[in-house]
């Protein structure tokens, strides 16, 4: 079918899509453990089944059950190296249904989302996204489909994507696109409808529209506004049975009946919808309802309330604070002395106290605080940050893990760091769940490094949240990034640096560096490849403890290198920690005409050994 005979087929008269699969492959004791599209090798005659139904209570399209059928997704399931014996799998089954349907009834490939964050929020390059949709749509459209629907996304860019790909393939066929939307009417992402309307407007696709997000109401509400922002355009509508519940044996249940269905479906229709279906928690008793509903409209005008586009704020003029006393000291060429200090286990907070005032007579003029360390459990770093601060009198970088933060309180918490005065970060990933006090918990994230230093400088620092929301005055913070200067691979570390400087970091914490021959090797490889003045180096130095300790950080943890002959050093030693603040005061020597500043990271909780190895910088 070409794209002219859809659009002017749905011009006559409305056409019905079919409901959900996942609700009723479950409710056919498919478990939810399994992979849903995978279903398609194993069990093709429960799929089928479920073509059937839909088609006898009406349907005029339904969807190939392939809307995971991507090799991100697969993955969790072995699955990802069946890409095309699924996709293919789930054009015949449907195929076969529909020929002994006796009636028209179109073949949409279902194309949804890859279940991976695209950068720069994620670590899937926009290239990476093509190459998983490419193989997926290549195989549909393989088998024969008679368009597509590229639905349920949250990320217009991941959306974009797909339709790029698609129209690679099939310039002619149809194509439809679905974004879908939280309980504030807009994507996970931040994007109002009225955004997503003018994005979704601008690609060479034949219509537009909301599935999933929450019941008839929601979306008839989002598609109204995305009417009214592109009224020439062909809306399609498939919500959810409203949004789910869940029982307190597990089970998830959908509220909205087939009779609510059948009335929503006169107001999605006279709203401009020429595609309306279901999407979660439905089933055939829905699409009857919806049916009836288009076989038998209202004989007046459903009368609808007017709709109210809501546009960003007007501006606001606010005034920067100053930056801060680290930037101050990168910019006017002063050392950076900083020191690693993990919060207390508990609520005690004398000895951290303490060693930070010890630490500042000793000559440190930062100090970093770190969060949760090897994923064991530690007062807030953002308390521990703000006694020190207000005890002490120093500065602190606060270090600042994704993983384990959702956007909304990643998002929270940059602000509470902000309100308390601390303004300096240290954007990290954070150590793994699983190798800490909590290997069960949560450890999932929504966003990469490099993408919340571009929240932070990008977005947060110009007055906006990540979804273009004025906050009530411009942050002024200062984002460091991690780097390691004996990498073993150069290339890969040099390239992932370039991006987090494009994005906006303004200086970098490296890793400890036990070779400064190669470090500077790697500083000096950087400026030659990209012919750019590095971003400020503030280098990690390590006191090592004693021979077993060296021996341990070169054998067992990753990217830990310690030459042979340092290694040797402190495994001779009459005295171990002195040789190790030695040999740490030789390094920070050799290093310091490269860098703007050291951070000492101490064994074992000795701050005094960091503290003699700040000795070596008194008078410099």
């Amino acid at each position: 079918m070409n794209r002219q005979t859809f659009t002017s087929r749905l011009r006559e008269r409305p056409f019905l899509f079919d409901g959900a699969m996942g609700t009723l492959l479950h409710s056919r004791g498919i478990s939810m453990e399994t992979s849903f599209d995978g279903i398609n090798l194993t069990q093709p005659a429960i799929v089928a089944d479920i073509h059937r139904a839909y088609i006898n209570a009406g349907a005029d399209i339904i969807e190939t059950n392939s809307f995971g059928a991507n090799r991100y997704k697969l993955v969790e399931y072995g699955l990802q190296h069946q890409v095309r014996q699924i996709n293919r799998a789930a054009v015949n089954i449907a195929r076969r249904v529909i020929g002994s349907a006796f009636r028209e009834v179109w073949l949409a490939g279902s194309v949804g989302p890859l279940g991976v964050r695209l950068a720069p929020l994620g670590r899937v390059s926009l290239a990476e996204a093509a190459e998983a949709f490419n193989e997926q749509i290549e195989a549909l459209l393989a088998e024969g489909v008679d368009l597509l629907v590229l639905e349920t996304m949250s990320d217009l860019h991941e959306m974009e994507t797909a339709v790029t790909v698609a129209r690679q393939f099939a310039p002619e066929l149809p194509i439809i696109t679905q974004m879908t939307f939280t309980r504030d009417d807009r994507t996970l992402l931040g994007h109002a409808p009225s955004v997503v309307a003018e994005r979704l407007a601008a690609l060479d696709v034949d219509a537009i529209g909301v599935n999933c997000s929450g019941g008839p109401a929601q979306v008839l509400r989002l598609l109204r506004i995305m009417h009214q922002i592109a009224p020439d355009k062909l809306l399609a509508a498939a919500p959810n049975a409203g949004w789910p519940e869940q029982t307190e044996r597990g089970r998830v249940l959908y509220p909205a009946t087939p009779d609510y269905f059948w009335q929503y479906t006169h107001a999605l229709v006279e709203a401009g919808a020429v595609l309306v279906g279901g999407c979660c928690g439905t089933n055939e008793a829905h699409i009857a309802a919806m049916r009836h509903a288009l076989d038998h409209p209202l004989p007046s005008p459903i009368p609808l309330p007017d709709v109210q586009i809501v546009t960003q704020a007007e501006e606001k003029t606010a005034v920067l604070d100053p930056p801060t006393q680290l930037a101050q000291n990168l910019g006017n060429g002063r050392y950076v002395v900083t020191v690693e200090m993990s919060p207390p286990k508990g609520i005690g907070t004398q000895r951290l106290i303490e060693g930070a005032h010890m630490l500042k007579e000793a000559g440190a003029n930062l100090l970093n605080l770190a969060d949760s360390p090897l994923a064991r459990l530690r007062m807030s770093a953002w308390a521990a940050a703000h006694l020190v601060q207000k005890s002490v009198g120093l500065e602190t970088v606060l270090h600042f893990p994704t993983r384990g933060r959702n956007l909304l309180r990643i998002q929270g918490d940059l602000l509470a760091a902000y309100a308390m005065g601390i303004r300096n970060l240290f954007v990290t990933m954070g150590d793994p769940t699983q190798i800490g006090d909590y290997p069960e918990a949560m450890d999932s994230y929504d966003i990469v490094p490099t993408g919340l230093i571009h929240l932070i400088k990008q977005q947060f620092n110009s007055g906006r949240d990540k979804a273009g929301n004025a906050i009530d005055q411009p942050t002024n913070f200062m984002v460091g990034c991690a780097l390691s200067l004996t990498p073993a691979d150069p290339e890969r570390e040099m390239k992932l640096l370039r991006r987090k400087i494009r994005n906006g970091a303004d200086f970098a914490l490296t890793q400890p560096v036990f070779d400064p021959v190669a470090a500077k090797q790697f500083v000096d490889l950087y400026g030659a490849t990209y012919e750019e003045k590095m971003l400020p180096i503030i280098v990690g130095i390590k006191p090592l403890y004693n021979g077993r300790n060296a021996e341990f950080l070169h054998h067992e943890v990753p990217g830990m290198s310690i030459p042979k002959l340092l290694r040797q050093r402190m495994a001779t030693a009459t005295d171990p920690q002195q040789e190790g603040v030695a040999i740490a005061q030789e390094i920070l020597e050799a290093v310091r005409p490269f860098t703007q500043g050291v951070y000492l990271m101490p064994a074992f909780g000795r701050y005094d050994l960091v503290a003699n190895v700040m000795d070596g910088l008194r008078g410099k």
